[in-house]
């Protein structure tokens, strides 16, 4: 267990899809790796990692509002916006809070959890995570969160996890568009976990052109609240994305395997 104090920029993203039918159908072979879901639009998503998650690849499960469990090959478990409400069926070993607010960070964390990364610093500062821990990398940019009164700085992170030769980013509570220094700390994003919902965060239209900014292979939504939200978002953000909606909440991602063009991955769940 170390932890590293550079920055590392993501790799260039490639060429990216999601696991091929023929890794599918070993998976399914073998008593030890992964179960999976039907054929959505020619692709299929794994609804339990049931032996690991596949080398080369990460395990991405929509937990609810802004939470996801993330799984590597090497079988560390993270949950984005760790909190009282929504908890993963297992022990993660790192958590993540992008915000001091009820619904996206928790002072109760379970026994186990060997990390806790708040995306703020409690005194007022401004918090920097640089952690490596076996096959993965958590590090955090952040940013300000616009509150009554004013402006809450440095009140946010967006987390960036890089696993499996992937950089995924959750944008957190985002509030703002990002400047060019928030970029270039981003570095080469291949996903991007985004709040759709409008109000609480940013507005829409802002909001698309952060992933512009950002230019990731994969966006998937979160933050959502309602159906009518979601889809107002889905009719702005299709002028620059293809959409693919998955039956179930959980896919394995690979660098192999991100579209060729850019696309939005709605995953079930809210």
């Amino acid at each position: 267990m170390t932890t590293e104090v550079t920055l590392r920029c993501c790799p260039i993203p490639g060429t990216l899809r999601f696991i091929c039918a023929a890794i599918i159908a070993s998976l399914i072979a073998s008593a030890t790796q992964a179960a999976c879901t039907g054929v959505v639009a020619g692709r299929q998503g794994l609804l339990h990692l049931v032996g690991g998650v596949p080398e080369g690849a990460v395990g991405l499960t929509f937990l609810g509002h802004a939470s996801f469990l993330i799984e590597s090959p090497a079988g560390v478990r993270i949950v984005t916006d760790y909190n009282d409400m929504i908890r993963a069926p297992v022990t993660p070993d790192i958590v993540t809070m992008n915000n001091a607010h009820a619904t996206h960070y928790s002072d109760a964390v379970e026994p186990g959890v060997k990390y806790v990364l708040r995306g703020w610093d409690p005194a007022g500062g401004v918090v920097s995570h640089h952690l490596d821990y076996r096959d993965v990398r958590v590090r955090n940019v952040p940013t300000n969160v616009r509150e009554l009164g004013g402006t809450r700085y440095n009140g946010n992170s967006i987390f960036v996890f890089e696993v499996a030769d992937l950089c995924i980013a959750h944008l957190g509570h985002l509030h703002h568009t990002l400047t060019g220094a928030h970029l270039a700390e981003l570095g080469a994003i291949d996903v991007v976990l985004v709040p759709v919902d409008g109000t609480y965060t940013l507005n829409q239209e802002e909001m698309v052109e952060v992933l512009r900014q950002i230019g990731p292979k994969l966006v998937v939504p979160m933050h959502i609240f309602t159906q009518a939200s979601l889809e107002r978002f889905l009719a702005r953000a299709g002028a620059f994305y293809a959409i693919h909606r998955e039956a179930g909440p959980t896919v394995a991602l690979s660098r192999a395997g991100l579209p060729a063009t850019p696309e939005i991955l709605v995953l079930a769940g809210r």
